[in-house]
């Protein structure tokens, strides 16, 4: 009995010393609240509001509202908070103001971000390049493109100028050796059917052409049908009449691959031809197996 009392006095006590979960959410539920006002409030008030908020010690999601608030307060002193943020911040927090000065689209304050992301870490670069991309500052990615020492710092760069649809950039950059992989990708996310045509019909580099014909696989190419069986057809080349084959099946062009069947003498090439019809589900396969089964020897 006595241990059952105890029990409960320290149930009690650890109920009064501990605010409840439900009462901590609740808080910061109010303080979100409190900074989505704060977008409302004149300059002059919401910048300390703000500033005190980055100064304490709230949650990451607290402080990334009021790095919100600073980027769209035009004053000195909120670019200068943000860009301390930015900075000297840490983790979540900073490369959100990062990613807040993008969306202030302040050149004084992008121009900023070049050494930031010389100095930064993966994650910083990330979030610089992503800064760009919101501010739509097609120059500065395609500088840090030009100046990438890896395939990957290059691949990360080229693919942002995709996205951006910088495509007279992206040719600027084509004979960057040993990247031609991570542009072909790029290409491709920008929708460049031009440059991955060009590519895709160029014999003397095998490996290329395969990758530019599987970028023009996702790419929204009128005629895909003729134009892949004119590439699976027009090569010797086993990797690239795959990749011709791989975008036929991607495009979801089961006829080409029956046309493709009926025309070969090569009983290990049909085999394949089947073996993609099959995954793709078709119901034009039924015939070609009914044919190869009866067929003697």
């Amino acid at each position: 009995m006595r241990l059952t009392h105890t029990l409960a006095a320290l149930a009690m006590c650890c109920a009064i010393c501990s605010p409840a979960p439900a009462q901590d959410e609740d808080r910061e539920e109010l303080k979100l609240s409190a900074m989505n006002a704060l977008i409302m409030a004149p300059p002059e008030r919401a910048l300390p509001i703000a500033t005190r908020v980055l100064q304490g010690d709230g949650s990451d999601e607290l402080k990334e509202r009021a790095l919100f608030i600073l980027s769209q307060i035009d004053l000195p002193e909120a670019e200068t908070s943000l860009l301390q943020v930015a900075r000297e911040g840490t983790g979540d927090v900073q490369e959100e103001a990062i990613r807040m000065i993008g969306i202030s689209g302040k050149a004084e304050l992008l121009g900023s971000l070049k050494a930031l992301y010389a100095s930064g870490d993966e994650d910083v670069k990330d979030a610089v390049l992503e800064a760009y991309l919101i501010a739509d500052d097609v120059d500065a990615v395609f500088a840090i493109a030009q100046q990438a020492e890896t395939p990957d710092e290059f691949g990360n760069a080229v693919e942002y100028l995709g996205a951006m649809g910088a495509t007279d950039r992206l040719r600027e950059l084509r004979d960057r050796v040993g990247m031609e992989e991570e542009l072909i990708e790029a290409y491709a996310i920008a929708g460049d059917v031009e440059t991955l045509m060009d590519l895709a019909r160029d014999s003397s580099r095998p490996d290329m052409q395969a990758e530019a014909i599987e970028g023009l696989a996702i790419t929204d190419l009128e005629n895909s049908q003729e134009v892949f069986m004119e590439l699976y057809r027009g090569s010797a080349n086993e990797d690239v009449r795959e990749a011709a084959l791989e975008a036929l099946f991607i495009s979801d062009n089961d006829e080409a691959l029956v046309l493709l069947y009926r025309e070969s003498t090569n009983n290990n090439e049909k085999g394949q031809l089947l073996e993609y019809l099959s995954s793709m589900d078709s119901d034009l396969i039924w015939d070609l197996i009914e044919a190869a089964l009866e067929e003697k020897e």
